[in-house]
């Protein structure tokens, strides 16, 4: 700490040199941190997603449904512990730029598959009770302002009622929330009953676009996605089955290889970075060359000399990370929120390596001015040689 004076007077030499440098450093690891962010978030999400659960669809493509007669089949199966089913309404609410995902399930078996979802038991009785009874995400309740009790209408852009109109009428009669070991994800669908959707509905009726699977141990989950598969090969609805990280996987590899696109976009950009802070640092220390001198002579040593280029490239690289991470920390969760998938942080993972990031970037860009001033020669130095 006794050199810091003289590092922070080297930094800023020439202001606006280094606070466009600053800026350039602090752009890059918000683009970092924010692009990176997402992609560990949904990785994280995936890891935490059960591996005793088995997503059954049609093998032709995810939109197309199966019958619901397939359920005791499936339900019969060695290995097999429970089996829900979901058809999704693809609806809106009042306009459709505000879409709500709606999902019909036959409730009792939905929660036995998903224990995460939690919702008190006397709300669950409501449910079953309630033919247009719906149970509703915390989250999303929270932000329409929606209470046990109020009437909401819903508009699919698929599904058309038996009176000819493609509004469907719910009654809230629950609220529901995932369990802190699910972790951040906001609970913003809604569960309505399949029965009442079923009979209701004029095309479609005895469909469903998903069935989940419940096995009774990891070791069997392959075993039981070939037996179901096996179970309907020859069927006019063929199934592909898959476990339940994978079927999440393969619905975001159709989008594309993301993860490949962002490390694409982020090596770019920090591969740019190098050469600028690595040119910015060179120039600092060619123009200071005769105070560099003027320091040996007055005993600073070879090694004081290279560590005192190095803090400063530490303090340009690493505190303009810490800016950009920290800004990308506190609106990261509103990225999640715009998605309606909830207010989740960016993870630490990504932050600590960030920093990591910002070391290395700082001491490789070092190293040449690092060079340079290690093998200064005090007299040329002097004379400007």
């Amino acid at each position: 700490m006794k050199y810091f004076i003289l590092v922070w007077a080297g930094l800023w030499r020439k202001p606006l040199r280094t606070i466009l440098t600053l800026l350039s450093i602090s752009v890059a690891f918000l683009l970092y941190g924010t692009l990176h962010g997402v992609t560990s978030s949904f990785d994280d999400a995936i890891d935490q997603m059960s591996d005793t659960r088995l997503r059954v669809q049609s093998r032709v493509n995810i939109i197309e449904s199966l019958p619901i007669a397939y359920l005791p089949q499936i339900e019969a199966l060695p290995g097999v512990d429970g089996v829900g089913f979901y058809q999704i309404l693809l609806a809106y609410y009042q306009e459709p730029r505000n879409a709500v995902q709606v999902g019909a399930v036959g409730i009792d078996r939905f929660l036995d598959v998903y224990p995460e979802i939690v919702v008190p038991e006397e709300q669950v009785e409501a449910m079953r009770r309630t033919r247009s009874g719906a149970l509703v995400g915390r989250d999303l309740a929270e932000a329409r302002g929606w209470n046990i009790g109020d009437r909401v209408t819903f508009r699919s852009q698929v599904f058309t009622h038996a009176d000819g109109s493609d509004a469907w009428d719910f009654d809230v009669v629950g609220i529901y929330e995932f369990s802190e070991e699910f972790g951040d994800f906001a609970a913003q669908e809604v569960y309505v009953n399949f029965d009442y959707f079923d009979e209701s509905r004029v095309q479609g009726s005895g469909m469903v676009l998903l069935y989940f699977v419940a096995v009774d141990s990891p070791e069997r989950a392959a075993e039981v996605a070939r037996r179901i598969d096996a179970l309907f090969e020859n069927s006019t609805f063929p199934t592909q089955t898959l476990n339940e990280k994978d079927w999440v996987r393969s619905q975001i590899q159709r989008v594309g290889d993301i993860d490949f696109f962002v490390n694409a976009i982020i090596g770019a950009v920090f591969f740019t970075l190098l050469f600028l802070t690595g040119n910015t640092m060179w120039q600092s220390v060619r123009e200071r060359i005769p105070e560099l001198a003027v320091l040996k002579t007055y005993g600073f040593g070879n090694a004081t000399i290279v560590g005192l280029v190095a803090a400063e490239s530490l303090l340009l690289c690493v505190t303009a990370a810490g800016i950009a991470l920290a800004g990308a920390a506190s609106f990261f969760p509103q990225i999640f929120r715009s998605m309606g998938i909830g207010g989740i942080p960016l993870p630490a993972s990504v932050i600590a390596l960030g920093i990591a990031i910002g070391v290395l970037l700082a001491i490789v860009s070092a190293l040449p001015p690092a060079w340079l001033a290690q093998r200064l020669n005090v007299v040329d130095a002097l004379a400007r040689r």
